[in-house]
């Protein structure tokens, strides 16, 4: 590894692993919040709830609600998020599945992760397909390097023909 400023190799590990960390992470767009505990330092706790696209399935959209840390750890970036969360995906348009998908090879395959910590612990949503039914399925849930969480949110969209 390039030694950079003479920076004892843990620190560049360190920011290698923060810039892979936020770099990594899927784009969504913020619709909104609610405030739901007071802090007198720092922001609010709150509940956001982002929207994304799903980045292989045109005309499917999620919005996921999640829990922010507020607080003067909140406000600097360090606090740990709970693990709850939210989901509800629906089609905004028409839908072609790509083959990859209709045959089950990207079952399971991320397709949205969040940071929910400094280091170590992200909200994920994963997409499946169910070929029976033609429904997309799209689960969300928290895990962290050593231990994930059971808490999870799942939500469907039926495929069918576009207006």
């Amino acid at each position: 590894m390039i030694c950079l400023l003479n920076i004892p190799k843990q620190i560049e590990f360190l920011i290698l692993v923060l810039i892979l960390l936020f770099a990594s992470s899927s784009m969504a767009e913020q619709i909104g919040s609610v405030s739901t505990k007071f802090k007198i330092l720092g922001a609010n706790d709150k509940i956001i709830v982002e929207a994304f696209d799903d980045p292989e399935v045109v005309g499917a959209t999620c919005y996921l609600s999640r829990a922010k840390t507020g607080g003067i750890s909140g406000t600097v970036g360090v606090a740990e998020d709970t693990s709850d969360a939210s989901i509800a995906c629906r089609q905004v348009g028409p839908i072609e599945l790509p083959e990859n998908v209709k045959n089950g090879q990207k079952d399971g395959k991320e397709v949205f992760k969040k940071s929910t910590s400094l280091l170590f612990k992200t909200l994920q949503v994963v997409r499946f397909y169910d070929p029976k039914r033609n429904v997309l399925i799209y689960l969300a849930y928290s895990d962290r390097v050593i231990e994930g969480s059971p808490k999870n949110s799942i939500s469907t969209i039926p495929i069918m023909s576009w207006r």
